[in-house]
């Protein structure tokens, strides 16, 4: 049985670590928040230690270290732009550090963690939980099959828009520094799915840019031809979905055809955990594509449309 310390238990994602750490048999020994509304853990570990100060948190964590009770991994739930300092927290203590995306906002720290990893011996793994999804990896497999016979590259349209009430932008969500904008924050796990199936990124170009609300552009990667849309402007939704009384569209094409991956989602993270127990996961290696993509978009000067453009998002903007 392994020992956990959970960093950002009140958070949205924090349940799916507290489910897959209990799913695989393990035990939270201890989390830290510096919200106290974290009443799931009941449903969980109630048993678990937990402290609102990082500062008790670290001292009770090494106490366990010096008594020969030390943590195992630390599952790391914090928000994007304190992910860095919390890896590093973990590796120092002897611990393995388990990260949700994104593992950092800017790719020169995943240098100075890999120095880290070296120093200590510990290992960084972060949540790319997409890559288990069954319908991914099939896709992935398909993929792999048909481009050997094909000539030309996939046409791929991804749009998500998940809309966000005024408490997001208030939050250190609506703070570029701390959280990346929405193409860090919502976009990177697609971006890095695509990668994963369609190949490295060739050539890429940013086309509308609010970094904080709305982004659009395209990517071309070895096997596929990206336009891109992301959003967390409820006024972005297509009326039907308005009318459904929902918040959120996603979808993803690829020569027209829907990419099908809407279920399924509920047990990923404790498939991510198992990997990584076994002697798997995914490190920093697995990370830097996306993390590199995304730090370039962010950056990058908007070019306007062309005739690479979303059309959703010409559509909503106004141009058509």
């Amino acid at each position: 049985m392994k020992k956990f310390a959970l960093i950002g238990a009140a958070g949205y994602i924090a349940p799916r670590h507290m489910k897959a750490i209990k799913d695989t048999g393990n035990i939270l020994v201890a989390a830290m928040d510096k919200c106290d509304s974290v009443g799931i853990i009941d449903q969980y570990f109630p048993e678990s230690d937990f402290f609102i100060e990082f500062e008790r948190f670290d001292r009770y964590i090494d106490k366990l270290r010096r008594k020969g009770e030390k943590i195992d991994f630390v599952s790391i739930c914090s928000p994007n732009y304190l992910h860095d300092a919390h890896i590093r927290w973990a590796l120092r203590n002897d611990a393995d550090a388990i990260c949700e995306k994104p593992l950092v906002l800017n790719p020169w720290n995943l240098d100075a963690l890999e120095e880290i990893e070296k120093e200590t011996g510990r290992k960084v793994y972060n949540i790319l939980q997409l890559r288990v999804h069954p319908s991914i990896i099939a896709l992935k497999n398909r993929i792999e099959e048909e481009y050997k016979n094909r000539n030309k590259k996939y046409n791929i349209d991804l749009t998500y828009i998940t809309s966000r009430g005024k408490w997001y932008f208030v939050s250190w969500k609506g703070d570029l520094s701390k959280s990346g904008g929405v193409a860090t924050n919502i976009g990177i796990h697609f971006f890095d799915m695509l990668m994963w199936i369609f190949g490295d990124v060739k050539y890429h170009e940013v086309h509308y840019s609010e970094p904080l609300k709305k982004m659009s552009g395209y990517i071309e990667l070895e096997k596929a031809n990206v336009r891109w849309f992301l959003s967390v402007d409820y006024n972005d939704l297509p009326e039907e979905i308005k009318q459904k009384g929902q918040r959120t569209y996603r979808s993803i094409t690829f020569d027209g055809e829907e990419i099908e991956f809407s279920g399924g989602f509920t047990d990923l993270h404790t498939v991510v955990y198992e990997d990584i127990l076994n002697g798997g996961g995914f490190g920093i290696n697995d990370a830097r594509p996306s993390i590199e993509l995304v730090y370039q978009i962010r950056n990058a000067k908007p070019i306007g449309f062309n005739e690479k453009s979303h059309p959703l998002v010409e559509e909503k903007l106004g141009k058509k």
